[in-house]
């Protein structure tokens, strides 16, 4: 019974490693979209002048 056991054990934790690397990667993809959203919103408000920065030079 130990042999059995012992040798279903890795099946079991080789899937989830690999499953959990794939929602680690998920969750760093839309941190990265979003991220590029704000970055578009704030050149997009810099252009019209509604920004943090205002642009008064033209």
């Amino acid at each position: 019974m130990d042999v059995s056991s012992s040798t279903s054990a890795p099946v079991e934790t080789g899937k989830d490693p690999m499953k959990k690397a794939l929602e680690v990667q998920e969750q760093q993809v839309l941190k990265i979209l979003e991220s590029a959203n704000e970055q578009s919103k704030e050149v997009a408000a810099q252009k019209t002048g509604v920004g943090k920065n205002l642009n008064i030079t033209g």
